[in-house]
């Protein structure tokens, strides 16, 4: 994991720039201006290279306070580490600084929960957590973490889970300092109109909030999002912390950056408020 248990980034260089000047310059372009920021309970951001996903994810986090603490939940890509896993402490290094993590909340996380292990090994070389950082740096650049990656796709494991996560933050009496993002992207390598139909159904269950539709959609539609997983957690979870609305901010696939409508993967930013 490097030096002093900080997470060294695996994909700067690749999905962002790896160099602190031209990475502010790029985020800046994907920032809506004159937007009022509210505060929210929870929010969903896409994790592809920025020059896909950045709008969706600068448009989402243009509309959100950024809190002081984040919690993250992304999918395990690699396969490394166990089924839910948790990084308690260290740091996260991007080319715009360090991020710590709040090892208070982690460790409640931790011991609410008798599914999440404390594990390093699943976030070492896993990119949706990663990408989301210089985002959320830009925005706040005083934020800790609560790193968590997802390998289950068991319903009442996510669920407890997500409720695991809502104690964890409501007995550390820091509900209005904690925002839980969840990272997914949406349909992947599919046409475009036909990721746009399975996107929808999955966007309209997270609009209304209901976890168990959401599942029930990527399984009968075979939808390729990476995240649901992640995004039932964030559900559940924000629900028991009061948020009562979901909204689309933005919604795009990658042929509107390259072109291509034969073989797209699509983008969602959402944001869950009381």
């Amino acid at each position: 994991m490097g030096r002093s248990n900080a997470r060294i980034p695996v994909v700067a260089g690749q999905f962002y720039p790896a160099i602190a000047g031209e990475l502010r310059k790029q985020i800046e372009t994907f920032v809506t201006k004159g937007v009022t920021a509210r505060d929210a309970v929870a929010c969903l951001l896409p994790h592809a290279g920025y020059i896909y996903s950045g709008r969706v994810a600068g448009a989402t986090l243009s509309a959100i306070n950024i809190k002081n603490n984040c919690v993250l939940l992304g999918p395990n890509h690699t396969g490394n580490g166990p089924e839910f896993s948790i990084m308690p402490e260290g740091s996260w290094q991007t080319p715009l600084g360090e991020v710590k993590i709040n090892s208070l909340l982690a460790k409640r996380v931790l011991e609410y929960s008798k599914h999440i292990e404390s594990d390093t090994l699943a976030h070492q070389y896993e990119h949706s957590l990663e990408v989301e950082l210089p985002f959320l740096q830009y925005f706040k650049d005083t934020l800790e973490i609560i790193p968590i990656v997802v390998a289950s796709d068991n319903i009442e494991r996510l669920k407890e889970v997500g409720i695991a996560v809502a104690k964890a933050i409501e007995d550390s009496v820091l509900c209005d300092s904690t925002l839980i993002i969840a990272s997914s992207d949406m349909t992947h390598y599919e046409p475009q109109n036909q990721a746009l139909k399975k996107d929808k159904e999955a966007i309209n269950a997270i609009l209304e909030m209901d976890e168990y539709r959401l599942m029930d959609t990527v399984k009968k539609l075979n939808i390729s999002m990476c995240g649901y997983a992640p995004s039932i957690i964030m559900l559940t979870a924000a629900k028991l912390l009061g948020a009562k609305k979901s909204i689309l901010v933005k919604y795009e696939t990658s042929a509107e950056t390259n072109g291509d409508k034969e073989s797209v993967v699509g983008y969602a930013g959402m944001v869950l408020y009381q």
